[in-house]
């Protein structure tokens, strides 16, 4: 890669492609989980997926670009090792903070990328473009500290049963 909008437009593809198999990852963390409070969070956030993949493709659109076809591996690996350590689990409630921590890691990953994704955008003068990742940003963040809260929530009542 040898310009700005050629790193931009294969970050961008990444996100997108991240974006399509997010999906099916979140399905097998619901699974997982066998909790109608995760499941219900999880049917939300693939709701504002579909929203997250129209904005990337209208990003493609203003640019005049099209995503480009990636080898990456990183979300096979992931849910390769959570199956992995999944199975070592054995107490379902354990198994509902696993799939929580989990999922948390995920959408800061996420976060992670819209940032880097709106800082290349500012940086090859797409301040529209920006607009828009900037958005998905905001989804994500959103969805880490509900799914912290859900977390936060289990651990407080874990320990006022203890107390009491």
């Amino acid at each position: 890669m040898n310009d700005a909008m050629e790193t931009f437009v294969k970050l961008l593809s990444h996100a997108r492609q991240t974006a399509e198999r997010s999906n099916t990852i979140y399905e097998e963390l619901a699974k997982a989980a066998e909790d109608d409070e995760i499941k219900q969070a999880l049917n939300a956030r693939a709701f504002v997926r579909t929203t997250q993949l129209e904005k990337i493709d209208e990003v493609f659109r203003l640019i005049g670009k099209e995503p480009v076809e990636l080898s990456g591996r990183i979300a096979e690996v992931f849910v390769e090792d959570f199956r992995r350590e999944l199975a070592e689990i054995k107490s379902p409630a354990v198994k509902k903070i696993f799939v929580l921590a989990k999922i948390i890691h995920l959408a800061h990953w996420r976060v992670g990328e819209w940032k880097a994704l709106v800082a290349a955008a500012d940086y090859t003068g797409n301040y529209g473009v920006g607009v828009l990742l900037e958005t998905c940003l905001a989804d994500d963040l959103a969805f880490a500290e509900r799914t912290r809260r859900i977390l936060r929530k289990r651990a407080e009542a874990k320990v006022a049963a203890k107390a009491g």
